[in-house]
């Protein structure tokens, strides 16, 4: 399994707010419905303003090639591609690898481990 992490840096004219409700009415759908293994969206509090976070698994690189292919291909992502790219001014990908110890290491995602974020209750001591 790998998970990509993308970090997008907005343009500081743009609210983030306006970003993310482009995104989650046009982008979204069609990622979740071509790339799947969705892991969630993520905007940031301290440190980098106007900056979002958002994470995708995939069973290997091979799969990850031909679901963003099949994004790239698709219109309604092109759609909101051309409205979101220009509020963007940097944006970073990684691919990253789950270690022997990490909660999530397999597709689907499914964790019993307790102490994670899988199983956090905010009352435990």
């Amino acid at each position: 399994m790998v998970i990509e992490e993308r970090i997008y840096n907005l343009d500081p004219g743009v609210p983030t707010q306006d970003f993310l409700k482009v995104y989650a009415e046009k982008g979204l759908p069609s990622q979740r419905r071509i790339l799947g293994g969705f892991l969630g969206y993520f905007t940031t509090e301290f440190g980098v303003q106007n900056q979002v976070t958002h994470m995708w698994a995939f069973t290997d690189l091979e799969e990850r090639r031909r679901r963003r292919a099949a994004l790239a291909a698709d219109p309604d992502w092109q759609e909101c591609v051309a409205i979101v790219r220009p509020m963007i001014i940097a944006w970073e990908n990684k691919i990253m690898y789950p270690t022997d110890f990490s909660p999530i290491r397999n597709l689907p995602v499914t964790c019993d481990d307790p102490y994670t974020a899988f199983d956090f209750s905010p009352d435990a001591q």
